[in-house]
C-alpha cells in the first residue's frame, strides 16, 4: 500500500512535458496555467505537496482573481505553509512588473483615440491599490502619448490633485491636452459631488493656459467611467 505522503509527487518526476520550466520551453508560455507560473515563481513546495499544488491553494484562497492576489501582502502570503517570506515577495514582485509593463516606454507614442485607449493603460495602475491615487495622462498635438505622471495618493476615500501641479507637469512637457484619472478604491464607479466639481475647475484652469482637459476617468476594479463618454466634459 502506497504511504500518503508518497501520493504527492515532486516535480521531477513529473513527465517532462507535464513540469511547468520543461512545459513553458517545450509549449510556450500561454500553454501554462496560473497555478504553473506561480509555482516557477516560488520552485518549491512542500513535503505534502507539488509547487504547483501549493499554488492552487494560494489561488483558490482568492478565487482564481490575479487582481486580489495582487492585493496580498508579504505577511498575508506567509501565512500559507510552504511559503516564506522569499516566496512571498517573488509573487508579489511579479504581479507588479506585470502592471508596469503596461506604461513602459513602449506606449510613449501609442496614439489615444478613446476612453478604452486610456483604461488600458490606467486599470493596471490602479486597480489593485487600496487608497487613492490622480494621475494625468499627458499628450500632444497629434494626441500621442507623451506620458502617464502620478500627481498624488491619499486615503481611500479621496486624494488631492493640486492644479498647480497638474498644470507644471503637463507645460514642462510641452502636452497640449490631458486626461484625468483616479480610482476608487471602494468599487463605486459613480462620480461623487467631489469629482464632478474638481473636473469642472481644472477643465477651466486648462483653458486659460490652452491645455485641454479631454476626459477623466475612474478606475475600479471591474472597470472605468468615463466623464467625456457620459457628456459630463
Amino acid at each position: 500500500m502506497i504511504e500518503k505522503e508518497n501520493q504527492h509527487l515532486v516535480l521531477k518526476s513529473w513527465a517532462e512535458e507535464d513540469r511547468p520550466r520543461e512545459k513553458l520551453v517545450l509549449k510556450g508560455k500561454a500553454s501554462l496555467t496560473d497555478a504553473e507560473l506561480i509555482a516557477i515563481l516560488i520552485g518549491s513546495g512542500t513535503k505534502k505537496e507539488t509547487a504547483v499544488e501549493l499554488s492552487r491553494r494560494i489561488l483558490d484562497a482568492v478565487r482564481h482573481d490575479l487582481h486580489e492576489l495582487a492585493r496580498m501582502s508579504v505577511k498575508e502570503l506567509c501565512a500559507f505553509q510552504g511559503i516564506g517570506e522569499a516566496k512571498a515577495i517573488a509573487i508579489i514582485a511579479a504581479l507588479e512588473l506585470g502592471k508596469r509593463r503596461h506604461h513602459s516606454p513602449g506606449l510613449v507614442r501609442s496614439k489615444i483615440s478613446s476612453s478604452k485607449d486610456v483604461a488600458d493603460i490606467f486599470h493596471p495602475l490602479l486597480c489593485d491599490l487600496l487608497v487613492e491615487e490622480f494621475w494625468i495622462l499627458m499628450l500632444n498635438r497629434a494626441n500621442l502619448l507623451i506620458g502617464p505622471k502620478k500627481i498624488s495618493e491619499g486615503g481611500m476615500t479621496g486624494t488631492v490633485a493640486d492644479s498647480k501641479v497638474i498644470f507644471r507637469n503637463a507645460l514642462e512637457r510641452s502636452a497640449v491636452s490631458i486626461i484625468l484619472c483616479h480610482n476608487h478604491p471602494s468599487g463605486n464607479l459613480r462620480p461623487s459631488e467631489a469629482d464632478l466639481k474638481l473636473t469642472k475647475r481644472l477643465k477651466e484652469a486648462g483653458e486659460s493656459i490652452e491645455i485641454a482637459v479631454l476626459d477623466h476617468l475612474i478606475v475600479t476594479q471591474t472597470g472605468y467611467f468615463s466623464f467625456a463618454d457620459e457628456g459630463l466634459m
